[in-house]
């Protein structure tokens, strides 16, 4: 299934098996392949890739479907390959971890460092001395010009209706004592709000904050490193519980169990119960084919006793006649002749000849010589003779009233030394196999020549002159060649070392006919046009 002009790989030492022993990088086979059913799946597929693909998959499948029946589980490379996936897994967590650390330690650095964090450079802004909250609150709060003294100026100061009904004109009054309490109780009020923003205080609210987040920041790595730990006990072979030490255990009962099924000591075991069904199958599959054996060659033995009966019977005779006839009337059809089976339609004669003549065909209308007839006789009997032959078919001329008679021997049972085509007068004899189809040539040839005597005999008739040397010739020809095809044939069979020359022999024997009777045809076509000229 591979290319078998590649080289043998060579094996790479670093690379092995699970046995230890080194493994190539591929393999080449060269498989015959015999299971039915192999060959049924396998022929679904286009012959090329495709093909190849699904074989290279089927006998993966079943290399390991054979490996996990022999019961090789390689618990070490599970097991290697599960610390090394731990391992992997531990490292990439304490990575994970260590880069957490350090974002969070930089975000926190980049909020809350005392020197260059965000969060102290935001206070130092808001608490510095004329800072943001001073001067809010010197805005909000001061004494001279902030919007609580301008307001309680507008409602509580020298002119307001307050002061005034509280006589205000007295400074040690009513105004005066609540202005002064006023300003106590802001003073204490701001005091206590840099307090909470002050890291100095150490109950104050930015040191709770720095000092709570500090904690869950000590919890959370405390709590992801609980968690690692139960992730590497999951995969540890030394845990009983773990989850790899239950896939463990899993995979060996999954082995023993696989085992169990696919081992012949058992005898409940699937490989078992299919070894008992396919020696039930294998049997049954075998009586069947004895019994159809036995039937073939009772059928065989019968045919060859109809054959043989055939042969000694008539019956053998008539199926040579209508083949000679089938052939006969196909070839009329081309020529648009007209094909008229008559084995067993009496003639002109009375008696014994009514019958005689197997075939009558008669020249199309666009033939040269329309009207005339050829008589057709087949004979496969050993006992005729060529005197017989003759004989014979000058009773079917004159018993079916044609001028040119045609009688075919069956190479079986032709008499020896007669030639494959001969001409005698107006008869054509030939030697015609059916089970040979190079001898349709010869019957075809002959065919040719009976038409061509037709027109030669209706242009006698009609005493035009005509030059018959041309169709002689090519008589004589055909004649000549046809004789020689059985000498040809001869040597063919006998001659290996001369088989080319034969065939070229043959090819060139072949093709002068296939002229000959060309030249037959446009003669026959010339003196049709001279014939009817000469009528008009």
């Amino acid at each position: 299934m591979m290319d078998k002009t590649k080289p043998w790989p060579t094996i790479d030492p670093e690379i092995e098996s699970d046995s230890g022993d080194p493994s190539p990088h591929w393999m080449s086979l060269d498989l015959t392949v015999h299971d039915p059913e192999v060959i049924h799946e396998l022929s679904k597929f286009p012959q090329g890739k495709s093909r190849e693909e699904f074989a290279l998959k089927a006998l993966r499948l079943g290399v390991l479907s054979l490996r996990h029946a022999r019961g090789v589980v390689d618990t070490s490379a599970l097991r290697n390959e599960s610390d090394r996936l731990l391992e992997q897994m531990r490292q990439r967590l304490t990575e994970h971890a260590g880069q957490m650390h350090d974002r969070m330690t930089t975000v926190l650095k980049d909020y809350f460092d005392p020197n260059n964090g965000r969060f102290p450079e935001r206070l130092e802004r808001l608490m510095r001395q004329d800072g943001e909250l001073e001067q809010l609150l010197r805005r909000q709060l001061g004494q001279e010009d902030s919007e609580l003294c301008r307001t309680l100026a507008s409602h509580l100061g020298e002119e307001s209706p307050l002061i005034k009904l509280l006589n205000t004109d007295q400074t040690g009054g009513f105004l005066a004592a609540f202005r002064s309490l006023l300003e106590k109780q802001l003073t204490e009020q701001r005091e206590q709000v840099l307090k909470q923003f002050s890291l100095d205080v150490k109950d104050g609210a930015l040191s709770r904050f720095i000092s709570e987040l500090t904690d869950r920041q000590g919890k959370f790595s405390d709590d992801l490193n609980i968690k690692i730990d139960g992730v590497v006990k999951q995969f540890s072979l030394d845990e009983e519980n773990s989850a790899l030490s239950r896939l463990v255990r899993n995979v060996d009962q999954a082995q023993r169990l696989i085992t169990s099924e696919f081992s012949l000591d058992a005898e409940n075991s699937a490989l078992a119960r299919l070894r008992r069904e396919l020696s039930q199958v294998l049997t049954e599959q075998k009586e069947t084919n004895q019994k159809f054996q036995e039937e073939v060659k009772v059928a065989l033995q019968s045919m060859q006793a109809r054959r043989e009966e055939s042969q000694r019977s008539t019956r053998h005779g008539i199926d040579f006649e209508n083949m000679v006839v089938e052939v006969i009337q196909k070839e009329a059809s081309r020529q648009n002749d007209i094909a008229t089976p008559t084995g067993t339609t009496p003639g002109r004669l009375s008696g014994k000849g009514s019958k005689v003549g197997d075939c009558v065909i008669e020249l199309g209308p666009e033939s040269a010589a329309p009207g005339t007839r050829i008589v057709l006789e087949a004979k496969e009997v050993q006992s005729y003779t060529f005197n017989t032959a003759r004989d014979e078919i000058a009773v079917a001329r004159d018993n079916r009233e044609a001028q040119v008679g045609l009688f075919v021997f069956s190479r079986q049972s032709a008499p020896a030394g007669i030639e494959a085509l001969t001409r005698l007068g107006e008869d054509i004899f030939l030697i015609w196999d059916s089970q040979d189809e190079h001898t349709d040539l010869v019957l075809k040839a002959g065919y040719s020549l009976a038409r061509a005597l037709c027109v030669r005999q209706r242009t006698i008739e009609k005493s035009h002159a005509a030059d018959f040397s041309a169709i002689d010739a090519a008589i004589a020809e055909i004649a000549s060649k046809v004789n020689g095809l059985d000498d040809i044939e001869t040597w063919a069979t006998t001659i290996n070392n001369n088989s080319d020359k034969i065939l070229k022999q043959v090819k060139k024997t072949r093709e002068t006919i296939v002229e000959q009777v060309e030249l037959l045809r446009e003669k026959t076509a010339s003196w049709k046009l001279l014939a009817e000229s000469s009528e008009t």
